[in-house]
């Protein structure tokens, strides 16, 4: 498939002699890579991509994308590959990535000066156009859960946590690569943009490092809400623990006088009283009335 940059990208049948837009198959591009003479001497392939990047050629820049699901991070990433000159970009995309962001361009956008630069700029804009929006889903997420915790430490708050820690450590690896990528092209090695047309880089290549660092701020803020979450479970133990200390120290009395009276001497005269009885049962309360009464002046309960 062929597109003219023209006002938009208009589709037609064969390579144009304008600046152009290609998206192949990978046999597509086996059969016809030929055609293009971009001086390619690294091999273009969209199954071996690892990473977005860029990679300077003789007389052409190859390079790579991997596109995270923004949906389903975790999810496995869209991978394709591009070849491009001052001529015109060739995309080779067996996933149909590449077809659906240049209907976005095409529906969406129109140019006065149109340019291989403006189109680029519109071609990667389109890959992170709605990822300010999935920070602020995770931000609001995370607000959420750390309201939660405050009242019912879940374990599965913690997973969630971790989920979305993992997710963002993606984004983050994702747009430093795009910046590389940008830069790269704001190079210009190969002189195949105008020097005027270099803004457009320059300007993604800020836009990238904005959501790169809200990336890292939100990274960090699951963080702290993982300590809080670690905090209050903390709490929560110490409050068991301290119940459980107050529950030994009202006992502790109650346990020596059972044992005292326990020892069945002979000559214990406690026994043979008529109120012996009664006394230890009100000495008894006593003591824990007394204890409570403690503890509660100590702020310990």
């Amino acid at each position: 498939m062929y597109y003219k940059i023209k006002e938009t990208l208009e589709p037609c049948e064969a390579r144009p002699k304008e600046q152009y837009v290609a998206v192949l198959t990978s046999g597509e591009w086996l059969d016809e890579s030929g055609e293009f003479d971009m001086g390619i001497e690294l091999e273009v392939s969209a199954v071996s991509a690892d990473s977005t990047k860029a990679e300077v050629n003789y007389d052409s820049l190859t390079g790579t994308f991997m596109i995270p699901d923004r949906e389903n991070i975790a999810a496995p990433d869209a991978r394709f590959a591009f070849a491009l000159d001052e001529k015109g970009i060739v995309f080779i995309d067996d996933s149909g990535t590449v077809m659906k962001l240049l209907e976005q361009v095409t529906r969406t956008k129109r140019w006065k000066f149109p340019c291989l630069e403006r189109f680029l700029y519109d071609f990667l804009e389109q890959i992170v156009r709605d990822d300010q929006k999935v920070m602020e889903r995770y931000e609001a997420e995370l607000d959420d859960i750390e309201h939660a915790i405050m009242t019912d430490p879940d374990p599965v708050y913690i997973k969630r946590i971790n989920e979305i820690r993992s997710d963002l450590r993606d984004l983050r690896i994702h747009y430093e690569q795009l910046m590389d990528l940008s830069q790269e092209l704001e190079e210009n090695e190969n002189s195949f943009f105008k020097q005027k047309n270099l803004r457009y880089f320059h300007l993604f290549s800020r836009r990238m490092q904005l959501l790169h660092d809200i990336a890292a701020s939100l990274r960090d803020y699951t963080i702290q809400v993982r300590d809080l979450y670690q905090a209050q479970l903390d709490v929560r133990q110490n409050r068991i623990m301290a119940l459980l200390t107050v529950v030994t120290t009202v006992f502790t009395p109650l346990t020596l006088i059972t044992g005292w009276y326990g020892m069945n001497f002979v000559h214990m005269p406690e026994l043979a009283y008529k109120w012996s009885y009664p006394v230890v049962i009100a000495v008894s309360i006593g003591i824990v009335v007394g204890c409570l009464w403690f503890f509660k002046k100590k702020k310990w309960l």
